[in-house]
C-alpha cells in the first residue's frame, strides 16, 4: 500500500512539474468547447422545417477533437521517460513495473477526467446559448439541454468517461510502443481511421461490424435519439472502448515487465 502511494505521489510530482501537462489540459477544454461551439454555430434549423438533429450529441461534438489532445497528454509522460532514459531511475526507485504503469495511468486518467468535466460543462453551457439562436429549441421539439434530463446526463457523464478511457488506451499503447511520434500516430489512427474506413465500406454487415467493435463505438454514449438504429448501445459502445483500453494496458504492462528499460 505504501509503495502504491509513493508511486502515485512520484508520478503526480512529475506531471505537475511539466509545463506541457498544464497546457495540454487547457487544450482539452479549449478544443472541446471551442470547436464544439463553431460546429453548433454552423448548424441551423430554419423555422417551419423538420430537422433530424440530436442536439445533445451536437453539443458534444468537440469531444471528437478534444480526444486528440488527450491522446498526446497521455502518451508524452510515458514515452518521454523512455526517450530520456529517466525510466531507469523510476524503475530503480520502484522495481514493481506494473505498479509504475498503474500509477502513471491513474494520475493521467484522473487529470483527464477533471478536464473532461470542465469541457463537457462548458460545451453544454455553450449549447444552451448558441442552439436556441440557431432554431434548435424545445418549442421545435428538440431535447432540453439540462443535466436533470436522464439522457442528457448520461451523454454528458459518458463523454467525460470516454475521454478518461481514451487516456488509458493511449497510455497503454505508449508503454507498448515507447516512441512518442509512433505512439501518437497509432492512437490517432485507432480513434479516427475506423470511421473513415467505415464510410468507404459498402457491405452493410462489415460496416456494422466496424461501427460495433472499433473504438469509435464509444462515441455512441452521446446519442439521445435514434438509439434503436445504432450498431451498438451507448453503454455497450463505451464498454467496447474500455476493452480496447484494457487490452492495451495489459499488453503495455506485460512488455514493460519483460523488456529492459
Amino acid at each position: 500500500m505504501t509503495q502504491t502511494v509513493d508511486a502515485l505521489r512520484a508520478e503526480w510530482m512529475k506531471l505537475r512539474t511539466l509545463s506541457s501537462s498544464a497546457w495540454l489540459l487547457a487544450g482539452v477544454v479549449a478544443f472541446t468547447v471551442g470547436i464544439g461551439a463553431v460546429v453548433m454555430a454552423a448548424n441551423r434549423c430554419p423555422a417551419g422545417t423538420t430537422c433530424q438533429v440530436d442536439t445533445v450529441k451536437l453539443s458534444l461534438t468537440g469531444i471528437q477533437f478534444g480526444q486528440a489532445v488527450v491522446a498526446i497528454l497521455a502518451v508524452l509522460p510515458v514515452c518521454n521517460e523512455y526517450s530520456t532514459g529517466m525510466i531507469r531511475v523510476t524503475l530503480a526507485a520502484m522495481p514493481r513495473r506494473p505498479a509504475v504503469l498503474a500509477a502513471k495511468t491513474g494520475i493521467i486518467g484522473g487529470l483527464v477526467v477533471g478536464a473532461g468535466i470542465i469541457a463537457v460543462l462548458g460545451s453544454v453551457l455553450a449549447a444552451r446559448l448558441i442552439l436556441p439562436e440557431q432554431g434548435f429549441d424545445v418549442a421545435n421539439g428538440f431535447r432540453a439541454l439540462s443535466l436533470s434530463d436522464s439522457s442528457t446526463l448520461r451523454a454528458a457523464a459518458g463523454s467525460v468517461l470516454y475521454l478518461g478511457v481514451v487516456a488509458l488506451l493511449s497510455a497503454g499503447i505508449a508503454a507498448l510502443v515507447r516512441d512518442p511520434a509512433v505512439t501518437i500516430g497509432v492512437v490517432l489512427g485507432a480513434l479516427y481511421l475506423f470511421p473513415v474506413i467505415a464510410a468507404f465500406v459498402s457491405n452493410p454487415v462489415w460496416h456494422r461490424r466496424i461501427e460495433r467493435y472499433s473504438p469509435m463505438a464509444g462515441l455512441n454514449i452521446q446519442a439521445t435519439t435514434g438509439l434503436k438504429g445504432l450498431a451498438i448501445g451507448p453503454w455497450a459502445g463505451l464498454g467496447v472502448l474500455a476493452i480496447w483500453a484494457a487490452v492495451a494496458l495489459l499488453a503495455g504492462g506485460l512488455v514493460m515487465a519483460l523488456r529492459d528499460a
